[in-house]
């Protein structure tokens, strides 16, 4: 068993400004919602290198929703470790065109801190939903 099919690499990651403001003000980018999770994602043709992933992640938790960075950080890797497991949902299932990628933004929209479950349920929720929205 390969191990590094389940890895959530450095560059799934969204880094660029300007992916983010893509992601946040394009006119194309849809949103969805599943307690405690808000999805932004926005789905663009691509000519990319062998290395490029097909999908790529930001994952933010406000201070105003959580106050203590403890809770900010185990927000952040529930999130993480959710889509991680998840993400076989939109990548293996043929959902992407070969030349498409796809940019989603995790939003933590809850002031409350949930166990694994919870967030897991809500994460499958959403990539279900995201699948549904692109083959439409």
């Amino acid at each position: 068993m390969d191990f590094r099919a389940f890895a959530f690499s450095k560059n799934e990651r969204v880094c660029r400004k300007k992916n983010v403001e893509t992601l946040f003000k394009g006119k194309e980018s849809r949103s969805l919602v599943a307690f405690p999770l808000r999805a932004v994602f926005v789905t663009e043709d691509t000519e990319c290198k062998e290395d490029c992933p097909q999908a790529q992640v930001l994952v933010s938790v406000s201070k105003r929703r959580l106050r203590h960075a403890v809770d900010r950080n185990r927000a952040k890797r529930l999130i993480r470790e959710t889509y991680r497991k998840a993400r076989h949902i939109l990548i293996d299932g043929n959902v992407l065109a070969e030349k498409q990628r796809i940019t989603i933004a995790f939003l933590w929209i809850d002031s409350h801190l949930y166990d694994y479950n919870h967030v897991e349920k809500a994460m499958v929720n959403i990539m279900h939903r995201i699948r549904e929205k692109m083959q439409e």
